[in-house]
């Protein structure tokens, strides 16, 4: 399994820079000022299962390739999304021409697709871009549509 390094983070709120691995327990919260932080990681055949799949949070996954025009227009979208929905979901994007195991898995036939997992489990799932309103109002339906954790 390869271990991905922890990112560094600048809170939004206070400007400090955080390190925020890509699997842990709990959301990612600044250091310094205690805010919730952005939480965007990459994931692949080898740890998607630790990255995505055992997330206390759920994740929206990002499966895009380099070569696509519409994935480098979602990206942006889809990461200030994760900034403003910070300590609530999870942003794993997935190469799918370096991943073709997790391709296969979620059927890719179109990129960008665009996953919502909640304890590993698919709740909502939409293939093309669309601006950063569209896909939160998108990301928060799915989100609201889905079961509690048992205890929780």
């Amino acid at each position: 399994m390869t271990t991905r390094h922890a990112t560094t983070v600048t809170c939004p709120h206070c400007g400090r820079a955080n390190r925020v691995p890509p699997a842990a327990e709990g959301r990612p919260r600044c250091g310094n000022c205690k805010q919730p932080l952005p939480w965007i990681v990459d994931a692949g055949d080898d740890d998607f299962a630790e990255v995505v799949e055992k997330a206390t949070v759920p994740v929206v996954v990002d499966l895009w390739a380099t070569w696509c025009g519409p994935c480098r227009m979602v990206s942006p979208a889809l990461e200030q999304v994760a900034g403003e929905l910070a300590g609530r979901i999870k942003l794993a994007k997935v190469d799918i021409d370096k991943n073709p195991q997790l391709a296969r898995r979620f059927e890719v036939q179109a990129v960008p697709t665009l996953l919502v997992l909640d304890q590993g489990r698919t709740i909502a799932r939409q293939a093309g871009a669309a601006p950063a309103p569209a896909l939160r109002q998108w990301v928060e339906q799915s989100l609201a549509g889905r079961q509690p954790a048992p205890g929780g």
